[in-house]
Order: structure tokens, then sequence, then C-alpha cells
């Protein structure tokens, strides 16, 4: 293994010409220069330095170790400057899981204007539930989520994780517009105890509160079509072939013939942030600015108004 002292002397002659400037330029003495570069062409078994007059140059192993040192002292001086800006600058990777819903509605803006502001923020985005997506942050597979919790059913989330709420929205029951409780100004569920449902999967949030919220009105849900997302699950809706919960921004874009309806009583979703607080970042920190700014600036795309 290669001392990075003995390499950064040979690249400073390289550099320079001569061990008296090399020396002149490291702040060190010739003698101690001379020493380093016999130590470097022990370890390299090639010699490096050969006699030009009164000076030395570099035989072809010393310029072909040269050019490596050159490349790994550039790199390292990034890595520490890296290092020195953690504390202040954002940069690096950040990994982001979130449901389709936040990713669609949410991110785009922030993630846009974030990495305007740091250019050196290398975002990566993965879409999915709460159920699969906590488990990658507690390993730490992921930074950064995006979960929703229904008031009806609270997201319950490990010890060490944090939850800031950014987007408490309504939620809505979506109806064909032949379907003969469609005319309605809103609906309680317990009207709807023979309707077909599509959902997402079991174990997913939207699952658990659909049922949830149903069975307390009495109703036990007649759930056919288990479909991750919102707006496959419009399309069976504009065909009369079932009914779903939509929050308010995932009502767009709507396919033709469907009707959104308030819940009696009211039914809400948060879309939350959750990060491990031993770990927050200042990535994490700068996206979650990023993210409350974006909604901040489309309050009525939120809201579905």
């Amino acid at each position: 293994m290669f001392s990075i002292d003995r390499l950064r002397a040979l690249a400073a002659v390289a550099t320079h010409g001569s061990i008296a400037q090399a020396a002149r330029a490291l702040r060190m003495t010739p003698s101690g220069v001379s020493q380093q570069l016999a130590k470097l062409e022990r370890e390299a078994g090639h010699p490096l330095l050969e006699p030009r007059g009164r000076s030395v140059r570099l035989t072809h192993a010393g310029r072909v170790l040269a050019g490596h040192a050159d490349r790994l002292i550039t790199q390292l001086a990034a890595a520490q400057a890296d290092l020195a800006d953690l504390g202040n600058e954002v940069l690096g990777p950040l990994r982001i899981g979130g449901v389709g819903s936040a990713v669609r509605t949410l991110l785009p803006d922030a993630l846009a204007n974030l990495t305007a502001e740091h250019p050196r923020l290398t975002p990566t985005v993965v879409d999915g539930e709460a159920v699969d997506l906590v488990p990658l942050l507690i390993n730490g597979a992921l930074d950064l989520l995006l979960v929703e919790s229904w008031a009806n059913r609270p997201l319950a989330v490990p010890e060490g994780v944090r939850l800031r709420t950014l987007v408490s929205e309504d939620v809505y029951v979506a109806l064909s517009e032949h379907h003969p409780l469609s005319d309605r100004d809103t609906i309680d569920l317990a009207d709807l105890t023979d309707t077909v449902w599509a959902c997402c999967p079991p174990g997913t949030e939207p699952h658990e509160a659909l049922v949830q919220a149903l069975r307390t009105r009495g109703t036990e849900p007649d759930i056919r079509y288990l479909v991750s997302e919102h707006i496959t699950q419009l399309a069976l809706v504009s065909r009369n072939l079932t009914a779903c919960l939509i929050p308010a921004m995932s009502r767009h874009p709507t396919p033709p013939g469907v009707r959104f309806l308030p819940t009696r009583p009211a039914l809400r979703r948060d879309i939350r942030a959750a990060w491990l607080t031993r770990t927050q970042s200042p990535p994490v920190r700068a996206c979650l600015d990023a993210v409350v700014r974006a909604g901040a600036g489309d309050e009525d795309r939120l809201s579905g108004t």
C-alpha cells in the first residue's frame, strides 16, 4: 500500500521539475522529499527517478505512478472538502421513498428547486407503501419517507422515527355517475353495504383504513379489486364496476363519469414525512423544507379544490 505522503512527494516533483522546488511547495526539506521518494521506489519495485544533469527526471514508471498519484490526491482533496462541508452544505445521496400520490404531487417541484439550489445533491426516489418503506428506513436503505396516515387509523412507527405532517386533506368516496347514490351531496358509508370496492392490497394503510371505516359503520367491505394506483381505481369506478376512497390530491386526473362525494362522518388523510432522528442530515432537512415550500406554493392543488 502506497503512502499518500510519498505519492504527494512524487506528484510534486512531477509538477515542479526538481526535488528542491517540490520541497519548497510541500514545506519540507529536500532531504525529507528524497527520503520519501526512496521509500516509494522500494514500495513500487521500480526506479521512479533518474539523474538529469544536476537535477532529476521521472522514469517511465515514475510518470505512470505520478499520474495515479495526481488522481488520488485530487480525489482525496474532494473527499476532505465534502466532509468539511457536511455540517453546512447539502450534498451527496438522498434516498427518498414515498406513496405514489405524494411522490406525484409533492416531490417534482420540491426536487426541482432542491437540486437547483444544491447541485451536488443526488436524490433517488422509489414509490411504495408505508408497510414496505418503513423497514427500509429503519435498516438505513432510505433516508426520508413521504407516507400516509389516516385519521381513523393513524400510522404507527417504531421508536426513533420522527414524523412531520406535510399535508392534511379530505378523503372522498368515488362513485360512477351511474351509481344509484351518486347524486347525493354527501354519503354515509353505511349506505354502501352492497357496494364492491377497489383498494390497495391488504396490509397497506389505505386498505386497513377502508376496512376500519366501513366496519365502524357496521359494514364488512366487499373488496374485489386490489390495485395500488388511484388512477387505475378511478378507471374501474368510471365503468361502474366499483367504488373507492380517494384522497383530495389523487382526484386528478379523473376519467369521465366519476363523482366524488364527501363522507359522513368525514374521513381525512395526512401525508407525513418520516426520518430517523439519530441520522437527520442536511440533505434530509433541506428536502423537508423544499417539500413544505412546494406545498405552500400550491395549496389549491393539494387540497383538491
